[in-house]
């Protein structure tokens, strides 16, 4: 009798189908490979899920591309969630701050290990690990040193500057790859509705702001618009990035409880959509004597014996 292979029930998915830089495994570190984490959103506040690179070097945040009702084929499996998973770096001082500001209220001078915890995700800590956090912590902190041991207190001030720095580079970034901005762009269809001699500085300054605003609170987001000398839009979702409307999520992906299984909300289940004139006419085919769909992917029976 030929052999089976025995199915584990209730298997949790494992794998998922992940775009991401070669430097985001280090070969060189065999034994520190890079781990899914949960940590704390610094926009909503709420748990979501990033990646620690080799020896929590670098920090990545984990985007979703997703479709409904899409799967993948992996080899000889399926796999259910057919998300697309982007890893891409990200500046961990937009973790690190809200912790700042937290601590900022007492308004004395504390080691930063003392400042970044989280009972709730204990593994902020590892933040402090990433190679850009301690040296650029200067752009968001008063320094004062004591020995050999250094001590930080929140600032308002730098921490603007350094905002509208980022917004600044956002600005040329968009520019040098003839990025469409403003009212002029239809955001649904990325239509250029005017040339660029007739964009402002203005238009993509908001639009600069509006992507840097995805990773730090709203309050912050306020002040950076009065630091930028940029008044505030009657009605800002005509001129949001296109990127809030596209399938790619600008929120990072939300964390379980286990870190591996991703619960976004664009995987709740949805309303049934109406039926298309296609759709109708499939439906009223005689399916007699047909097979379903599922009838191709059940298990195959024991092989008899010859």
């Amino acid at each position: 009798m030929a052999s089976k292979k025995k199915r584990t029930p209730n298997v949790q998915n494992d794998s998922w189908v992940v775009v991401a830089a070669d430097s985001v495994i280090d070969t060189q570190k065999p034994d520190s490979d890079p781990a899914f984490v949960r940590l704390r959103n610094p926009s909503t506040d709420a748990a979501s899920l990033y990646m620690l690179g080799s020896g929590d070097v670098q920090l990545y945040e984990v985007k979703a591309f997703g479709e409904d009702f899409h799967s993948w084929f992996v080899g000889q499996t399926v796999q259910r969630d057919g998300r697309l998973l982007f890893i891409t770096p990200m500046d961990p001082l937009y973790l690190i701050l809200p912790y700042l500001i937290t601590a900022g209220k007492e308004g004395k001078f504390q080691p930063v290990d003392q400042v970044v915890m989280d009972e709730e995700f204990p593994v902020c800590s590892r933040l402090l690990s990433c190679t850009r956090s301690l040296a650029s912590l200067h752009h968001i902190a008063e320094e004062k040193e004591v020995g050999s041991q250094k001590f930080h207190r929140y600032s308002q001030e730098k921490t603007m500057n350094w905002l509208k720095k980022k917004v600044e580079r956002t600005v040329v970034a968009l520019k040098k790859r003839n990025i469409s901005v403003g009212e002029g762009v239809k955001s649904t269809t990325y239509v250029r509705m005017k040339s660029e001699s007739d964009y402002h500085e203005d238009d993509y300054l908001r639009y600069a702001h509006g992507l840097i605003s995805e990773y730090i609170s709203e309050d912050l987001s306020k002040a950076l618009l009065k630091h930028l000398q940029l008044p505030e839009l009657t009605s800002p979702k005509e001129t949001e990035p296109p990127s809030k409307k596209r399938k790619l999520s600008d929120k990072p992906v939300e964390a379980g409880e286990d870190y591996t299984k991703f619960n976004s909300a664009d995987f709740l289940r949805k309303p049934p959509k109406k039926m298309t004139a296609a759709q109708k006419t499939l439906a009223k085919v005689d399916k007699t004597g047909m097979k379903p769909m599922s009838s191709f992917f059940s298990p195959k029976g024991k092989a008899e014996k010859k």
